[in-house]
């Protein structure tokens, strides 16, 4: 697992071993980051059921000026640490260990970006993306990484499912904001 382009580019990336995370491929990786490559840049990523921090270190590499990085395991999370400190971005992540769904019910920040990818199945994926609305700004999207069989609802909170991608087995789903925003 590596970095694929930006500021850390080829950087390789440590991950845990085992079933407890299943990282997301660089095909898919790469397909999120194009479809925001316009809406990276200067702006805040949340990067929830983190697991080993690939996306959240990807947008810092791509120029994110902040990245949230979220997951319940401390084994998780000293992975992420590591990756983060590899690459250089300490100074604009910062790490949680915490549930994922609770951090977006009651948080105050905000974030221009949510990716969620937590383990497939579990319902996690359905409560995450109805409490994500709340810290979002205006204009942002919420990329929902999940398996092909799992159908999402076409809005959530203000968000509208504006396509779904599909990977083999793995669905890319990109909420937009209903309100027309003026860049």
């Amino acid at each position: 697992m590596r970095v694929i382009t930006g500021s850390a580019r080829g950087r390789r990336l440590e991950t845990l071993s085992g079933n407890d995370v299943r990282p997301t491929t660089d095909v898919v990786k790469e397909a999120v980051f194009s479809i925001i490559q316009f809406y990276t840049e200067g702006r805040c990523f949340l990067d929830a059921f983190a697991g080993s921090g690939q996306m959240g270190i990807e947008a810092l590499s791509r120029g994110a000026e902040k990245a949230v990085f979220l997951d319940s395991s401390r084994r998780s999370m000293s992975v992420i640490k590591k990756n983060i400190s590899l690459c250089g971005f300490s100074d604009r992540a910062e790490t949680l260990i915490t549930d994922t769904v609770s951090f977006l019910s009651s948080t105050g920040m905000c974030f221009d970006t949510v990716f969620l990818d937590p383990p497939y199945n579990t319902g996690l994926l359905e409560q995450a993306l109805a409490a994500a609305p709340r810290v979002m700004k205006p204009g942002g999207f919420i990329i929902c990484e999940h398996p092909r069989e799992e159908k999402l609802p076409e809005s959530s909170g203000g968000f509208r499912l504006k396509k779904s991608y599909r990977y083999g087995k793995i669905m890319i789903s990109v909420y937009t904001d209903e309100k027309p925003q003026n860049d």
